[in-house]
């Protein structure tokens, strides 16, 4: 199953979405090692470490949250019904509970590197924020190469 896709061939859209998917996911990753060595020199070795899990972990995040919807859009797609809320706020839960479990065994070890927990859990704001850069850039370009529309 393709990403946003339900079988056969992609649409103009599907394709657009899987690509925003794969740079969204690219950008979280050149952002944690962009950003891991900067936190090292800024805050020392157990922040940036802490970074690493946290941005890790956003991006396991993401991705679980995508194959959520992918998997709700594909059953209401093929039955006509919306998934069952117990299995939606079960995977809903889950991911909050790794979260937490995360942040409760850097707690314990060490308080002052769980900013560093919340500074990698905050990736996909970042690469959001990249992506509508992008498609801003690319809108401009657009329209500079076709002024008509």
């Amino acid at each position: 199953m393709r990403a946003f896709g339900y079988g056969g061939q992609a649409s103009g859209e599907e394709q657009f979405f899987t690509d925003v998917y794969r740079r969204l996911v690219a950008n979280m990753v050149a952002l944690v090692l962009i950003g891991c060595p900067a936190v090292w020199i800024w805050a020392g070795r157990s922040m940036a470490l802490v970074f690493i899990l946290g941005g890790a972990i956003a991006i396991v995040n993401f991705h679980w949250l995508r194959r959520s919807i992918e998997a709700m859009g594909t059953r209401f797609d093929r039955t006509g019904r919306a998934p069952s809320r117990a299995g939606i706020i079960l995977r809903f839960a889950l991911r909050y509970v790794l979260i937490a479990a995360a942040a409760y065994v850097i707690l314990k070890s060490t308080a002052n590197s769980l900013n560093g927990l919340f500074l990698g859990l905050s990736l996909p704001v970042g690469a959001i924020l990249i992506e509508a850069f992008y498609q801003v850039l690319a809108a401009l370009r657009t329209r500079t190469l076709n002024p008509r529309n």
